[in-house]
């Protein structure tokens, strides 16, 4: 297959890319800069997004597009920063169906990312694809306005699936080396009143359900990327500390986070519990259901 990511390079679209290579796919990168990025053997960088950029010019016939693009959300939520959140996935989204529009050929498939944040925030409720959000946050809302954009690319035939990433375990990137740091200096324990759910999954398993989407037409719409045993965050950490060998004991409270991290903080302290109900029906196997299998697998590499 061809396929091209947007936003390849962080954490999930280099996980995709190493998979989608190994088994002899060709991967086309698109990115704001190709002069600091080397081609290699099944892997091509195409410049998007710049003024005289027209990567519907270099790109082959594609048989799926993942879509990633977006300013990171794991920096202190300024105004301008919040700004950049939204704006980045809207107008990287807005690109995406104009490319796959002037192309002569249609992508089979749009695996286009968003968040379980789709759902707000809640203690009790369990999320599913067809749920409702409980309520509105700008979390809540950036995913809702760029689940909408991407919706656009249904006029041309292609199959969209809006992937709702949830808390992605991996030992070297993202939020979970943060979160393992408190208990590698013996200083872990509960956050906030630690009933807030983590809806969590192994990187492992992000990839191959996204693999999985994209082979299985009869995937379409919303799918929660999430493991079948969400886990709240205290039994969470309880679990992250006997992993680690390490005591589960000084509680962080969720005012000394916010006045911390500000808005941000609402990453860690509050959480929704999405099941991944599309997933499962389509017949995925998760590689790492239950948490301290995967948290094994990151602590012991």
């Amino acid at each position: 297959m061809n396929i091209a990511i947007s936003g390849g390079t962080g954490l999930v679209g280099s996980a995709l890319t190493g998979y989608f290579t190994a088994q002899g796919h060709h991967v086309y990168i698109l990115t704001r800069n190709t002069e600091n990025k080397q081609n290699k053997e099944r892997i091509t960088f195409v410049e998007w997004l710049g003024s005289s950029s027209a990567p519907e010019k270099e790109l082959p016939n594609l048989d799926a597009v993942i879509n990633l693009a977006g300013a990171s959300i794991q920096k202190r939520w300024t105004d301008d920063h919040k700004k950049a959140i939204l704006q980045s996935r809207l107008s990287a989204t807005e690109e995406i169906e104009r490319i796959i529009g002037a192309v002569p050929s249609k992508p089979e498939v749009l695996i286009n990312a968003s968040a379980v944040g789709y759902y707000g925030i809640s203690e009790e409720a369990v999320f599913t694809e067809s749920s409702q959000p409980a309520e509105r946050n700008f979390l809540q809302e950036v995913s809702e306005q760029w689940e909408e954009k991407a919706r656009s690319v249904e006029k041309h035939g292609v199959r969209l699936v809006l992937a709702r990433f949830g808390l992605i375990l991996d030992g070297e990137e993202g939020a979970f080396p943060m979160m393992m740091l408190p208990y590698k200096l013996f200083a872990g324990g509960p956050i906030g009143n630690g009933r807030q759910w983590y809806s969590w999954i192994h990187l492992r398993d992000v990839v191959e359900m996204t693999a999985f989407a994209i082979e299985t037409k009869k995937v379409t719409g919303p799918m929660n990327v999430t493991a079948p045993e969400p886990m709240r965050m205290d039994e969470f950490g309880r679990t992250l500390g006997t992993v680690m060998k390490r005591p589960h004991w000084l509680p962080v409270p969720g005012t000394a986070l916010q006045k911390t991290l500000g808005e941000m903080s609402v990453l860690i302290v509050n959480g929704q519990k999405a099941l991944p109900e599309k997933a499962l029906e389509a017949g995925y196997t998760f590689s790492y259901s239950k948490l301290k299998p995967a948290l094994e697998d990151l602590v012991n590499k």
